[in-house]
């Protein structure tokens, strides 16, 4: 249903910090231009958090409080599991806290010295975990995707070109599995069209 209200209340809010840009511009020099090193309440709009910075419903809040926390044999963790091997299928389901843990377990098991993994453009903690296990983590962004004045729609889609030329250039064995990452933040967040691409050889 399309209302031309929020269909919904809001619970609780919480105040942002707001600056002004002479003091943001004092605590960017002093951060040394590095948004890492910025306190987070010298930032009104923070883009670059992605965790845990959602409402949430009432259900999930209820949820949240009828969760069973047991270290073993919990119920809850038993309906996970039946859910997602319900919706993907799969034999094995290994849950983590957050991507970058699932990262490191699948850099840890499927890559060796001088693998290759394609993507369009790679997270940094994706990078860093590929990197760890001494892979090599391949950018392959659209030249639109590099340009952060287009207007074109989809600019977070992967260079298929540049893509063959690598498989060509270095060979299928050497790359384990191909990523894409979405959203595409180098791009500005762009998100990707719906293409698919085959791999030849092992990928």
């Amino acid at each position: 249903m399309r209302t031309i209200i929020e269909p919904f209340r809001i619970k609780m809010t919480e105040a942002l910090p707001l600056t002004t840009r002479e003091a943001r511009e004092v605590r960017l020099a002093s951060a040394h231009n590095n948004i890492f090193l910025l306190a987070a309440e010298d930032v009104t709009i923070d883009l670059l958090t992605d965790s845990g910075t959602g409402a949430m419903s009432d259900r999930q809040w209820a949820a949240l409080m009828l969760g069973d926390e047991s270290y073993a044999g919990s119920a809850s963790w038993r309906r996970f599991d039946r859910v997602v091997r319900d919706i993907t299928g799969f034999k094995h389901v290994f849950p983590t806290h957050q991507g970058r843990a699932a990262e490191r377990i699948l850099a840890a098991t499927r890559l060796k010295p001088g693998d290759i993994v394609p993507n369009n453009s790679h997270f940094d903690t994706t990078r860093a975990n590929i990197e760890y296990v001494g892979a090599k983590a391949v950018d392959l962004l659209t030249p639109e995707g590099r340009n952060l004045y287009s207007e074109q729609r989809f600019k977070g889609d992967i260079d298929l070109s540049a893509l063959e030329r690598l498989i060509e250039a270095e060979g299928a064995q050497k790359i384990p599995f191909c990523m894409i990452t979405v959203p595409t933040i180098p791009a500005g967040d762009s998100p990707y069209p719906c293409k698919t691409f085959a791999m030849r050889g092992d990928c």
